[in-house]
């Protein structure tokens, strides 16, 4: 994922879902009563999300699977949930919620004030917070590549434009340096499977989606305001 983010203008974000191609999904909505204001796509197989936004506050959590501990622990938490709460709680998110046991993970909080990266190795949380500009978090960490090949390429592109263009620029690959990836593992496949581009600021929410974003097919735009009159 990219974020370009800073105090004075709206969070710009692209989220690439890599995921096995026979996971089903739901297109971003509100999918969740029990978290008013939310939305994000749906995995139909556990019920949470890797990217949830809220319109009212103008944050967006985004999570990442990480290497070091690939299967969680029986009885933990999905890491679908991790977006939901961490959009609705913030910085607090942790305050009463356990990741003992979960699978790895990295999850970011992009908010209008603060954006700060969390990463569980399994054992260990970890917490950074970043300076205003344009980050790149991958699943893979800097040993991965895609920073070193991409960001700069980010930086300098327009948004939504640009980077929708850099997502266009190559086909998926059997590369984990590639933006757009497609892994063959026997008779399943591991690939990108969905991409958005968020513009998110208080009470003012643009998505853009493809489930094919490395085509030059168009994206569906939606636009939430909750400034608006009923």
């Amino acid at each position: 994922m990219v974020v370009r983010w800073s105090r004075q203008a709206p969070t710009q974000i692209l989220a690439l879902r890599d995921e096995l191609t026979s996971r089903e999904f739901d297109d971003p909505d509100l999918w969740w009563p029990q978290h008013p204001g939310v939305l994000g796509g749906r995995d139909r197989t556990a019920g949470g999300t890797w990217c949830a936004c809220s319109v009212t506050s103008g944050v967006t959590a985004l999570v990442l699977n990480r290497p070091q501990q690939r299967i969680a622990e029986p009885g933990a938490p999905s890491r679908g949930v991790l977006p939901l709460i961490g959009v609705e709680q913030e910085m607090a998110w942790l305050s009463d919620f356990d990741v003992s046991g979960m699978a790895s993970f990295m999850l970011v909080l992009a908010m209008p004030d603060r954006l700060v990266a969390w990463v569980y190795d399994g054992q260990t949380l970890v917490s950074t917070e970043h300076v205003p500009g344009t980050h790149m978090f991958t699943s893979g960490g800097a040993e991965d590549g895609k920073a070193d090949r991409y960001l700069h390429a980010f930086e300098q592109a327009t948004f939504p434009d640009g980077w929708r263009g850099l997502v266009e620029r190559e086909p998926p690959v059997d590369d984990p340096a590639a933006l757009v990836v497609r892994h063959e593992q026997g008779d399943a496949a591991f690939a990108t499977v969905f991409g958005q581009l968020i513009e998110a600021m208080p009470g003012q929410l643009r998505v853009e989606y493809s489930r094919q974003p490395w085509t030059a097919d168009p994206w569906t735009a939606k636009h939430w305001d909750s400034t608006a009159p009923e």
